[in-house]
């Protein structure tokens, strides 16, 4: 691995969404079988979103999302199997958290399977507090009080 040739950026709308896929399908199994399309839309949906390339390949990835003062939760960080254990994976989470959109947050959450000795190594702490989650929300139906509002006033 040349150092030189290592990269860090928050451009992403030059992240090559193909090479992403593979990188997610080689490091990460919780996230193997992703479509270009979604990884699309998380890409757009997050803020910042950070990669790592050694010349044109993608060997790294992270992104978050948050409100920029009170929370933030960190996701899909990976580093090439290639790649691991040189301290890319610190300095890519390092990135992320000093972000100006993640710099100044209260709180940030993120979730990890295998790898919470990595993280505590940066300060994170194991949280037993917020374990909720809801999982497929797009199966459920919600009716909000916006669209009952509407239903009523066009006399439905």
């Amino acid at each position: 691995m040349n150092e030189s040739q290592i990269q860090f950026s928050e451009r992403k709308s030059e992240i090559d969404l193909y090479q992403l896929q593979e990188l997610l399908n080689v490091s990460a199994f919780w996230a193997k079988g992703r479509s270009i399309e979604d990884l699309g839309i998380a890409i757009a949906n997050s803020e910042p979103v950070i990669y790592v390339s050694d010349s044109d390949r993608l060997i790294g990835f992270a992104r978050a999302t948050s409100d920029g003062i009170y929370r933030a939760t960190i996701w899909d960080v990976v580093i090439h199997p290639e790649y691991q254990s040189s301290g890319l994976g610190s300095k890519l989470v390092e990135t992320v958290l000093c972000h100006p959109r993640m710099r100044w947050v209260e709180r940030v959450y993120l979730m990890t399977t295998h790898r919470q000795g990595f993280y505590e190594k940066m300060g994170f702490q194991t949280n037993t507090t917020t374990t909720m989650v809801l999982h497929n929300l797009a199966n459920r139906v919600f009716v909000s009080a916006t669209e009952v509002q509407l239903q009523e006033s066009l006399g439905g």
